[in-house]
């Protein structure tokens, strides 16, 4: 009975731990337009304040396994949601560009080692059910994702149409995930046993760098990672582009976000009875195919339709990106490797491919070539699947 008491309240750690790694990012979507009048920034430049955390997430997630080694799995992430709460409350004094920006830097660093640390955590700790313990890790980054886009425009209208404290609320999470993580997590063990057991695992480790299931891991993540941070950065504008006002187009992410929570709590839960991976990749994509060609036709009552479509892709795709590499590797610090490297890769895309499409929105003045963008993204997570499903055919016969 204790046992069943510790892992449901590790799991709801997991949830509001989770809960925090998205709000920093996606409360800018619905004052993406606010925030470049207000400080007289391009579209490039404001995208920033999206890109930057996101990029941020992939060039420091290496850092994960080093942080592992040094704080463990309970002070670690207890430093790391300290940091991400004080620095989004201070948003509501230091509220210029380059302060944001500073903000955003650093919230994206501690984002990008959390991630590899609570997929290793879920390795340990839950080897039987992990398809549904990286649901509710899942789940978690899809509410705190739900929350930050949906109420952020309506806080900032209900503040008095002040940016900077709408953005700095979202620190309240992290004061909450402190609490509950710092009493579900147990003492953690002897430094001396953890040494032992690396040392043990160390022979039989194999590298993600040089193993090319790793490197197309990398690329699934990286595509799911540019579709989710396109939508959640650019939908809001091109709601907006359709004569959306700041509160409608926020109801635009909060339709996109509360669908991919229905498909973040329904898609691990088949897959503890469907476990065939490629059918629900291969599902999301075509449903998110149907969405952005609803968005290609320019109409405007078409994108609620189109919210949800893609809202279920990105449900669908983020706990499966999640699952891939754990599927591939045998322990926890071999999944905390692996999904290190896979999150290098792919957030650096994730943060890349949204600052793109700012760039193409300055230079076009039209988001035609955002849809176009999106759909080559899905295009390329088809092909990847399809290549790892050749690899495991060729497993099978090399055996």
């Amino acid at each position: 009975m204790n046992s069943h008491k510790s892992m449901t309240s590790l799991l709801i750690a997991i949830f509001l731990i989770a809960l925090n790694l998205r709000p920093a990012v996606t409360s800018i979507g619905p004052l993406l337009d606010t925030i470049r009048n207000d400080l007289n920034l391009t579209n490039s430049e404001v995208s920033l304040l999206t890109a930057v955390p996101v990029i941020c997430m992939g060039l420091f997630a290496p850092l994960a396994v080093h942080w592992l080694n040094k704080f463990g799995q309970k002070r670690g992430i207890s430093l790391l949601i300290v940091l991400i709460g004080l620095l989004t409350l201070i948003r509501a004094w230091l509220n210029d560009y380059v302060s944001l920006l500073v903000t955003a830097f650093v919230i994206g660093v501690a984002i990008a080692i959390i991630g590899p640390i609570l997929s290793s955590l879920i390795k340990e700790k839950f080897p039987t059910r992990t398809a549904s313990a990286i649901g509710v890790y899942s789940l978690g980054m899809g509410a705190g994702a739900t929350l930050s886009a949906g109420l952020t425009g309506v806080l900032y209208v209900w503040i008095g149409e002040e940016w900077e404290y709408a953005l700095a609320f979202w620190s309240a999470l992290a004061l909450l995930a402190y609490l509950v993580w710092f009493v579900a997590m147990k003492p953690e063990k002897n430094e001396a046993t953890v040494v032992i057991e690396r040392e043990h695992v160390a022979t039989s480790f194999r590298s993600p760098w040089t193993n090319s299931r790793a490197w197309l891991i990398l690329l699934f993540f990286g595509f799911q990672a540019s579709l989710f941070f396109s939508l959640t950065t650019w939908l809001a504008s091109a709601a907006s582009e359709l004569g959306f006002n700041v509160i409608e187009a926020g109801s635009v992410i909060s339709v996109l976000t509360v669908s991919q929570i229905v498909a973040n709590i329904f898609i691990p839960l088949l897959l503890e009875k469907f476990p065939n991976r490629s059918f629900w990749i291969y599902s999301s994509l075509f449903i998110g195919t149907i969405g952005i060609v609803l968005l290609l036709t320019g109409n405007v009552a078409l994108i609620w339709p189109a919210s949800i479509l893609l809202g279920f892709t990105l449900g669908g795709l983020f706990p499966l990106a999640l699952l891939l590499p754990l599927d591939e590797t045998k322990d926890a610090f071999e999944a905390n490797a692996w999904t290190a490297m896979v999150q290098t890769g792919g957030f650096i895309m994730g943060g890349l491919v949204p600052l793109a499409i700012g760039i193409l929105y300055d230079w076009s003045g039209t988001h035609q070539m955002t849809y176009y963008v999106m759909l080559a993204l899905i295009v390329g997570m088809f092909v990847v699947t399809v290549l790892l499903n050749k690899g495991n055919v060729k497993a099978l016969v090399e055996r």
